[in-house]
């Protein structure tokens, strides 16, 4: 909500009577204002969602305080929780190959404060964007990926996202599979677009395959990266609809057009804290 500093209040626990009540009165009766509240109750799971927006300034206290004092709450109702500020801009490390359209996308989004982040590096397996990057004053770090020994390169990416204090890592068509150490290192915290849309199509050329398959709709996808390859939670996708007349490099020209919308938007979804883990799956509060 522009022009108004507010917390994001995140919360999934075991569903049960009395949580919104319980939650609504603490915050009630240190006088916040919720401006916006989203619940789920997951039917299979018995698992609640939830997510409050509090303007800041109708609480008399910051977010640690907040913290300490929801504390009792949160145990009684055995909730994985967290309180963002909207004041505080998360920092988003972007990762990418030798495609640039998803790079160019958000950093365009960011100069034109559409994402309000900040971006305290670009690291790629090529030198392919240094030149861009560094004109738009942002670090660029070459990391080259030997196929032999890939537990070295990775092992520098996660050494650059703790040492810029990275909130995310987005894969911008970063095209190497990351280890399973740095995917349990980082769970929830990268996302990444795949060119298709997922579960089908998985793995290398996705286009291709759906060319040779002659299907109708072609998509993207933005999930959370896991162990598993191109299996993560799902934040969001979106198709189009193509025709006999495409072939492949048609194909591709349209996919990369959803590629940079669908990843713009699954980022956003993060960024505001609309997005809360479901086991394989997500809940997103729109």
């Amino acid at each position: 909500m522009p022009d108004i500093d507010f917390f994001t209040l995140t919360v999934s626990c075991p569903d049960q009577v009395g949580i919104v009540a319980r939650v609504s009165d603490f915050i009630a009766s240190n006088g916040g204002w919720i401006i916006e509240a989203s619940h789920y109750a997951d039917p299979d799971l018995r698992r609640f969602f939830m997510r409050h927006q509090i303007v800041a300034h109708s609480l008399p206290f910051d977010v640690q305080v907040f913290r300490e004092q929801f504390h009792e709450i949160a145990q009684k109702f055995e909730m994985d929780w967290q309180i963002s500020d909207s004041r505080i801009r998360k920092r988003v490390v972007i990762m990418v190959s030798n495609l640039g359209h998803c790079l160019y996308d958000l950093l365009g989004r960011w100069r034109t404060g559409e994402l309000n982040i900040d971006i305290p590096c670009v690291i790629s397996n090529h030198d392919t964007f240094r030149s861009f990057v560094e004109w738009h004053d942002i670090p660029f770090h070459h990391v080259p990926v030997d196929p032999k020994q890939k537990h070295i390169a990775f092992q520098k990416v996660a050494d650059l996202f703790d040492t810029t204090q990275g909130d995310v890592l987005v894969l911008a068509r970063y095209m190497q599979v990351l280890n399973t150490e740095m995917c349990e290192l980082y769970p929830g915290q990268i996302i990444n677009i795949h060119h298709s849309f997922l579960p089908g199509f998985v793995g290398a050329k996705p286009y291709h395959q759906a060319y040779d398959k002659g299907v109708k709709l072609i998509g993207a996808t933005c999930h959370y990266v896991t162990s598993e390859l191109d299996q993560g939670p799902i934040i969001e996708q979106d198709v189009i609809r193509i025709d006999h007349s495409y072939g492949p490099p048609e194909l591709v020209r349209s996919g990369r057009d959803v590629e940079k919308s669908v990843l713009a938007r699954g980022l956003q979804y993060h960024l505001e804290d609309r997005v809360l883990l479901n086991g394989s799956k997500t809940v997103v509060f729109r």
